[in-house]
């Protein structure tokens, strides 16, 4: 499971992420959903709001699109679900796919949710372990809690990883180990 869940949400939470100032949320971006009922659209999926749902309507996998105007880092995905709320409704299995349009996504990530109640957090990574650069991310439901039909997800935040102005010359302080080489490390 890659997933990592926690029984104090707050640990997870995406805004404590935020504050820290090493990851930014990620808003300029397009958000369309494979199907909905009325009034449970893509707009409750990013309402800060945690009683609000984006509800699927019709078969399996269901399907977020977010596409990104351009070529964009993300480190981590965050989705806040409760099973206590949701039941059947609530997602089992997701697949977080990555490209740049539909037709080349390839699956990055795998998740099997158990039960989770909170924020769910998945790092998108690749081979080396690095954040991933897209054009275009899919979170698929892959299957539901007790073999439900339709889906609930409450809320969706991408974070892109901030990047920290690099002082060169600091950078080779620590390569002397002597001060009279250090001493020399840096002009004025």
């Amino acid at each position: 499971m890659a997933g990592n869940q926690s029984a104090h949400p707050d640990i997870v939470c995406p805004y404590n992420a935020e504050r820290f100032g090493n990851v930014r949320e990620v808003t300029s971006c397009i958000i369309s959903v494979s199907s909905c009922k009325p009034g449970f659209g893509v707009d409750q999926l990013r309402d800060n709001l945690l009683d609000t749902y984006w509800q699927s309507d019709g078969q399996l996998p269901h399907l977020i699109n977010i596409q990104f105007p351009q070529k964009t880092t993300i480190s981590h995905v965050y989705i806040f679900s409760d099973y206590k709320l949701d039941e059947s409704y609530t997602p089992g299995k997701i697949s977080i796919r990555q490209g740049t349009h539909f037709n080349d996504l390839n699956e990055i990530e795998v998740v099997t949710l158990c039960e989770p109640s909170g924020w769910t957090v998945i790092p998108i990574k690749t081979i080396r372990d690095k954040p991933v650069r897209t054009f275009m991310l899919q979170i698929a439901i892959i299957s539901n809690h007790q073999n439900g039909r339709d889906t609930h997800m409450r809320q969706i935040k991408i974070h892109s990883p901030v990047e920290q102005p690099k002082n060169q010359a600091l950078d080779y302080v620590n390569e002397y180990s002597t001060v009279e080489f250090q001493q020399f490390a840096t002009i004025r």
